[in-house]
């Protein structure tokens, strides 16, 4: 069994008047990140680990922000299409751990639901789905609550 592992990335600015989507659950909160998509950073991060450890680029070369078909999608059917560009290298996922990188709103209370979301997209258990969460202290742009980001591993194993 060859195994792989790959690490994504991804920021988005926060403003008012988007919806806060993360690890494909909807958090009430009075700003959203903005972006082409909904904007799912955590879900993009984990989109980029698992294209990256399968050498298949990243999120924006199979899913442009210039593509209008793309315009405000739900990033759980971009994360099904890198789960089925997997497959088609008869790849399986191991397991994720990502973190999510924001002051406000509070993260914690959302993970079990973020897990439950993402484990059958993903075709692994929640036991193998780490979300963690921390703030930036205040500073840079995440301690002013101006941007959210998102880093991720993942591990893949290749079916033989």
């Amino acid at each position: 069994m060859k195994i792989k592992v790959g690490f994504g990335f991804d920021v988005h600015q926060l403003v008012e008047g988007r919806e806060l989507w993360l690890g494909g659950v909807k958090i009430d909160h009075h700003k959203g990140a903005d972006g082409h998509s909904d904007a799912d950073v955590l879900l993009h991060a984990i989109c980029d680990a698992l294209l990256g450890a399968a050498n298949l680029r990243d999120i924006g070369f199979h899913f442009s922000n210039t593509d209008s078909k793309y315009k405000n999608i739900d990033s759980k059917v971009l994360l099904k299409e890198v789960v089925a560009l997997l497959e088609a290298k008869n790849y399986r996922i191991g397991n994720v751990d990502a973190t999510l990188c924001m002051e406000q709103p509070k993260i914690n209370p959302h993970i079990t639901a973020m897990q439950e979301v993402l484990a059958p997209i993903m075709k692994i258990s929640v036991e193998d789905i780490s979300i963690k969460a921390t703030t930036n202290e205040g500073l840079g742009y995440v301690g002013s609550e101006n941007g959210v980001n998102a880093y991720a591993v993942a591990l893949i194993e290749r079916i033989d």
